[in-house]
């Protein structure tokens, strides 16, 4: 039943991060296009089933996983050596970008349009094998415990250096195979191994440590294919391929069939299997343990396939298909500011969907204690991919070089690294890598080809990659920001937040003496209110301990205090300095709110018989200075409402009156001789 309330609270979330892309989708195609999109019941079903779809994949990634991957990276780090775990990121790395469906995109489309210089499959080898060597690298600087950014800044500077002998048909392509290469499945894995080896090993933050494998998967790729394409043009002639033609095409809708969604659901275990392979292996043969609950994980790995399928089927149904006829139509009009309007919508909307990007949201704001947002860490991104595809549109239509606008986007992230705080770098660089998956590189690379096409004196090789590496760049900028904002506003953690209220309580305690500080049983909750309490004392024989403890705590009684007594009377004592003094009662302490104090006496008396037959003694008085005290909401909310019904009463008897006082005659003078 958890589990399922679980889903439904990923499936409303998943609908409400669906609302972006609808709203874009809708306004351009009514109010700008001017005209109703055809098949728009098919994308009605298609979005339908991608919110259903996330919901169960990120269900999936929370029961297997994650789990999975942070155990795998706990019992390396206590029990493997640190050479396995290095060899178990390059697997990791490489096997999972090999299968990557957008790289295998991406490299076939670079190897049509450059007269086949490029081979695809080599391409994708080089690129596995970069991602391979980038966990490699990080799992090692976690290991040793080095700061993030110098090798970042590192990575950087050797980018921008390259760029220039580098090719100008390869530039955009490489930058963009830096956006490529994390998937929605390798991002939540890759960071579950980061995280689970700085929670494990001494001396390592979770979130200054944890964070960053992504950041390295995105940048080593840019070196590696800059340096393929130098050798590429510099050694290879081009083949003799005719009819090489690009244009931005516009897709018709994707029919459901058996045979479609089995062959779907296989591309999606092609991508999934290489992960839960090199998981098993290393478990069993490496480790030589098994996996904790392996039903639920393979209930979760099953989850994520299932989710990933319709996620993927959803966004061809509702999004693929209209996304890029809309990208094509817009590059078809005459309104420049409208293409740059739609990137910055499309960006925004898409990346605010992007599962990899909520995966990673969620577990920066477990790490960080609350202190990061998760939905707002996902606006900033958002944000920055917006700003980055529009401006990566305005490069295409001005064309400009590339690697301009890229060198300055580094100087500006170099800058920020050294202003920003500690905590947030490596979540800045990594949300730079999952920024750009399943959701965004589609319609993306749809939208610069189709600008790259139809704008005259445009390459689509040289000017129709790219966009995807500032959709990855500016990220890592805004994402910064977002984390020198918070320090600025005094964004406190879960756990600061807390201390400063007991601090709070303490102080207010402090001041008013008078006032009862009172724990709320079941949490950490603490306030200082206006209460009245009273102490009862119950003293009976230790065999009637028992008894009197179960009557106090029918009527309402939470706590008791019990005390060996020994009553004896001191009138029958000889002497007292010889007399043998053995406890033969019990003292029971009870601290009750008021209004629990007649009822508590009340059970005890009826229970003990102690007005009759039985023996005990039994008396309360009331209490000052009561601190740290608990008591339920409901004893806090009864007392409040004992004491307001107290204060209307009306006084029933004069001050003076007792039990033995004669009925009062009004007819009758006072007695005048008291």
């Amino acid at each position: 039943m958890m589990q399922f309330n679980f889903f439904l609270k990923l499936l409303k979330e998943s609908f409400r991060d669906l609302i972006p892309i609808v709203v874009v989708i809708l306004f351009f195609q009514l109010a700008i296009i001017q005209a109703v999109p055809e098949g728009w019941v098919s994308t009605a079903i298609g979005l339908c089933i991608v919110g259903v779809g996330l919901a169960i994949f990120l269900q999936g990634l929370e029961i297997g996983i994650f789990p999975v991957g942070e155990g795998l990276a706990r019992d390396f780090a206590k029990h493997g050596t640190m050479l396995w775990v290095l060899f178990f990121g390059f697997l990791i790395g490489f096997g999972t970008t090999i299968a990557e469906p957008a790289l295998a995109v991406i490299a076939d489309k670079a190897a049509s349009i450059s007269s086949g210089r490029i081979d695809a499959t080599i391409l994708r080898m080089v690129v596995a094998g970069s991602v391979g060597f980038a966990i490699f690298l990080g799992v090692f600087r976690i290991y040793k415990g080095h700061p993030i950014h110098y090798y970042i800044i590192t990575g950087y500077l050797l980018v921008v250096s390259v760029t220039f002998f580098a090719p100008q048909e390869i530039i955009g392509l490489a930058y963009d195979l830096g956006g490529v290469t994390t998937s929605t499945v390798t991002v939540p894995l890759v960071a579950a191994l980061g995280i689970g080896l700085a929670s494990t090993i001494k001396g390592r933050n979770p979130v200054i440590d944890g964070f960053g494998l992504i950041a390295f998967a995105s940048l080593t790729p840019m070196i590696f294919v800059q340096i393929y394409g130098i050798a590429v043009y510099n050694l290879v002639d081009a083949k003799d391929v005719a009819g090489v033609v690009v244009e931005a095409t516009v897709s018709s809708n994707t029919t459901i069939s058996i045979s479609s969604v089995l062959s779907g659901i296989a591309s999606v275990v092609k991508d999934v299997a290489p992960i839960l392979f090199i998981i098993l292996f290393f478990q069993y043969a490496v480790l030589k343990k098994k996996i904790d609950n392996i039903k639920t994980v393979f209930l979760g790995f099953g989850l994520v396939i299932i989710g990933l399928y319709a996620f993927i089927l959803g966004l061809e149904m509702g999004l693929f298909s209209l996304g890029e006829t809309m990208a094509y139509q817009l590059t078809k009009s005459d309104s420049v500011m409208m293409i740059y309007a739609f990137a910055f919508a499309i960006g925004f909307s898409t990346t605010m969907a992007e599962p990899a990007l909520m995966a990673i949201a969620k577990k920066a704001k477990d790490i960080s204690d609350g202190k990061i947002n998760d939905f707002a860490l996902r606006l900033f991104v958002a944000a920055g991919v917006a700003i980055g595809i529009a401006l990566g549109a305005f490069r295409i239509v001005d064309g400009g070089h590339i690697h301009y606008y890229i060198i300055v986007g580094y100087l500006t992230v170099i800058i920020l690294t050294f202003i920003a705080p500690k905590y947030i770098i490596p979540i800045a660089y990594d949300s730079g890598g999952v920024t750009t998956s399943t959701v965004t590189v589609p319609l993306v690379a749809a939208l610069g080809i189709g600008l790259a096409t139809n704008i005259e004196g445009r390459s689509p090789l040289i000017d129709g990659f790219g966009l995807i590496a500032f959709a990855s760049l500016f990220p890592m900028i805004t994402v910064m920001i977002y984390g020198i904002l918070t320090e600025k506003f005094g964004v406190k953690s879960d756990t600061q937040i807390e201390e400063e209220e007991l601090l709070k309580d303490t102080l207010i305690d402090a001041e008013n003496m008078d006032l009862a500080t009172v724990n709320i049983d079941g949490s950490h909750v603490r306030h200082s209110l206006s209460l009245e309490f009273s102490a009862v004392v119950i003293i009976v024989p230790v065999d009637k301990k028992l008894d009197a403890i179960s009557a106090a705590h029918k009527a309402g009684a939470s706590g008791v205090t019990v005390l060996r007594a020994d009553g004896i009377g001191l009138e029958e004592m000889d002497n007292f300095f010889r007399t043998s003094f053995e406890a033969n009662d019990t003292l029971l302490l009870f601290l009750l709110p008021k209004y629990l104090v007649n009822e508590v006496i009340k059970s005890i008396i009826h229970s003990l018989h102690l007005t009759t037959s039985g023996k005990g003694v039994a008396f309360a008085f009331p209490l000052t200075h009561m601190k740290g005290i608990s008591l339920s909401k409901e004893d806090i909310f009864k007392e409040e409402a004992y004491q307001v019904n107290l204060n209307k009463e009306e006084p029933m008897s004069c001050v003076g009156d007792d039990l033995d006082s004669e009925p009062h005659d009004s007819n009758k003078e006072p007695s005048k001789s008291k």
